[in-house]
């Protein structure tokens, strides 16, 4: 499974450095985007972003601590871990990379409204991604993780129809996202909570 997802990544940036080497991502985002982006199912998604990103870790240590459960406790501090990893990486990539919003570069995009702060990556994608896959690398079960990820490439989704993202934001977002749980697990598997091998005593 983590090999799938480390492949999942790596075609995921394949695909981004392809979009912006051939020009298609001002394309394809008019395409999505529509010149009337007032859709209140799209906004609602990417409304949901972050009140669900920060309710969930607090909703499983909640049952956790009521419940006494260890494992949950390790799923939640992993949730909140991934986000903190997550959010701190997107910050310092949008001063980094300093993209303006498309509406900002293009006349001919039409944005829902008019956010601040910089385009690249998407800071809704990226934590919404960061959630579905701490979800799958601690759950390992498919119920959790399939809803998560629909959920999370909906809010993607509904950045570039609103207009505030380039598809190329979005992606690097869901790349940011994975790969800021993915590493937040390899931290506390490894080096917080490592799993010891019990001796086998010979007679």
């Amino acid at each position: 499974m983590k090999l799938r997802l480390m492949l999942i990544l790596i075609g995921c940036c394949i695909h981004l450095s392809g979009l912006q080497a051939q020009g298609g991502d001002y394309a394809s985002l008019k395409v999505i985007n529509p010149r009337y982006p007032d859709n209140p199912t799209m906004k609602a998604l990417s409304s949901t972003a972050y009140p669900i990103c920060i309710s969930v870790p607090l909703g499983v240590m909640a049952v956790s601590l009521i419940r006494d459960n260890k494992k949950g406790k390790q799923v939640a501090y992993e949730l909140m871990g991934g986000l903190i990893v997550t959010a701190a990486t997107t910050g310092v990539l949008k001063k980094l990379v300093n993209r303006p919003r498309p509406y900002e570069t293009y006349n001919d995009i039409y944005p829902d409204v008019r956010e601040s702060g910089n385009s690249f990556p998407s800071g809704h994608t990226a934590l919404a991604f960061s959630t579905a896959t701490t979800l799958l690398l601690t759950t390992e079960k498919w119920y959790y993780a399939a809803p998560a990820y629909v959920w999370a490439i909906g809010v993607g989704y509904s950045r570039i129809y609103l207009g505030q993202h380039y598809p190329s934001d979005v992606i690097a977002g869901a790349v940011t996202g994975a790969a800021g749980a993915y590493l937040t697990h390899i931290i506390n598997k490894k080096w917080l909570h490592p799993v010891r091998k019990k001796t086998v005593q010979i007679p």
